[in-house]
């Protein structure tokens, strides 16, 4: 059986065999085999590893211009970080997202990985450190404490430019849906008892404009996020880091990224603080919250279809039942519901490892990052999901719709300003009694005619008095 070509590596706890063909070193296979926790490797996420990238780059160009690197080394590592950002040599981050050590580990692995490709660049094998070292030239001017949180921004910024997309087409989608139901009459209903008419435009208005005040929110939060503590290095003094790096380096890094990152006034203040963390975790659940209250009303105004509200039917997606023939049931609301049950459980999480925060660090940024992540993640994809597959489909239940506005006694609510509140009980409790229209029951009672009824009870009277009144 022939052994696994490889090659020894050495840090100050001894050797380790590393797979010939790994860009990875020691200190990654130390972190492989200390954090066997989630099974999900730091590849899952690509846009940490393509902020890296940038933050590497931006490093070694600001360490370059400042005499710390050499030409050689700086442009091999530069190309390096370029390859990272193209989407190549992903899978060598093998670290996984859950790990002690405030994301050293995560660190190591991109330095590990960029001094390998460098070195292959200026034609030597890989783990040749006495020519291009991760810790001296990779890491130069950096500790893990200001280039992982720093990276961490970057990739939460273009992760919310995805979510921010996707909540525009599904807002757009409530938009076209509101357009399309304005004349549709039902009865709206409070604490699930009917109350008074309005349209099924206006009820899916509500969603759209509930989805556009959360991307306001959602852009304020990221604002805090572009604030970032590069050159800080261990703890905010810049120790290690020459004179002017910290500003060159920001500035390169918005440069090479084209997100306007800034950087922070006080970096002591900025290597301990994640409030900008809980901020954005706390909009993310706002934004769950109020799109799971959305699929709940999806849900129940789809329920039957014989036995439930009917209102709306949703476009059938797949059978419902493995016991019960025809039945389909409400299952892309019913995952935006159980994203968001996610999303808000993350922000738990974030709350509590921002919370346990010490001193001049907290320890715990790798799962604040990877619950945010998630949580922008499956919230974009869910927000298309809805769009696509649910919203876009809905139809009206018009006949019924029609028929229960009819029906309605809730109709005499429009009348209080006309006969008061006691007339207007009497005509609804008599209604009620005796099944009969309202129309029919206040002519009866002698309060009003059928012909001012009929003139009472008009769509735009019922759906918009407001506007009418001001005319």
């Amino acid at each position: 059986m022939t052994a696994t070509p490889h090659r020894v590596e050495r840090d100050f706890l001894g050797p380790r065999d590393i797979p010939a063909d790994a860009y990875w070193g020691v200190h990654t296979a130390r972190a492989v085999e200390n954090f066997p926790i989630s099974g999900t490797p730091v590849s899952a996420m690509p846009e940490l590893i393509r902020a890296f990238g940038f933050v590497k780059k931006a490093t070694a160009g600001a360490n370059l211009e400042l005499g710390v690197l050499d030409a050689k080394r700086a442009h091999a590592i530069m190309w390096a970080c370029d390859r990272l950002i193209a989407g190549e040599f992903h899978e060598q981050f093998v670290v996984d997202v859950i790990q002690g050590g405030a994301g050293t580990s995560t660190n190591m692995n991109a330095n590990e990985v960029i001094a390998n490709l460098a070195l292959e660049r200026l034609g030597f094998e890989k783990g040749r450190y006495d020519v291009l070292h991760p810790n001296d030239h990779v890491n130069a001017s950096q500790s893990t404490n200001d280039v992982y949180p720093t990276a961490v921004r970057l990739a939460l910024w273009a992760g919310i430019d995805k979510l921010l997309d996707s909540m525009a087409v599904l807002r757009t989608g409530f938009e076209a849906k509101a357009e399309e139901f304005k004349e549709v009459l039902k009865i709206g209903r409070t604490q699930l008892q009917d109350a008074v008419p309005m349209t099924l435009g206006q009820e899916f208005s509500t969603y759209a404009v509930m989805m556009e005040e959360d991307e306001a929110r959602l852009r304020e939060a990221r604002a805090l996020i572009q604030e970032i503590n590069l050159g800080a290095t261990a703890i905010g003094t810049g120790i290690n880091a020459p004179a002017g790096y910290a500003d060159l380096a920001c500035r390169l890094l918005a440069q090479g990224s084209g997100i306007p990152v800034v950087k922070s006034k006080n970096l002591v203040e900025a290597t301990q603080d994640t409030g900008a963390f809980v901020q954005l975790s706390g909009v993310l659940k706002r934004v769950a919250t109020k799109l799971s209250k959305t699929c709940n009303d999806l849900r129940l105004l789809s329920s039957g279809p014989q036995a439930g509200f009917g209102d709306i039917r949703l476009p059938p997606r797949q059978a419902g039942s493995s016991i019960m023939p025809g039945k389909v049931n409400p299952v892309i609301p019913e995952v935006m519901n159980q994203v968001a049950f996610e999303v808000i459980g993350n922000d738990i999480t974030v709350t509590l490892a921002s919370e346990a925060g010490q001193l001049q660090l907290n320890a715990f940024e790798p799962i604040m990052g990877w619950s945010l992540f998630k949580s922008i993640k499956h919230l974009s994809n869910a927000c298309l999901t809805l769009q696509a597959h649910c919203v876009a489909g809905i139809e009206p239940n018009r006949e019924l719709l029609a028929r229960r506005v009819r029906e309605s006694v809730t109709l005499v609510t429009a009348l209080n300003p006309i006969i008061g509140y006691e007339k207007a009980a009497l005509i609804a409790k008599t209604a009620i009694a005796t099944g009969a229209p309202i129309e029919d029951v206040a002519h009866s009672l002698g309060i009003l005619t059928r012909e001012e009824m009929a003139a009472l009870l008009v769509p735009q009277t019922l759906t918009e008095p407001l506007r009418l009144q001001s005319k």
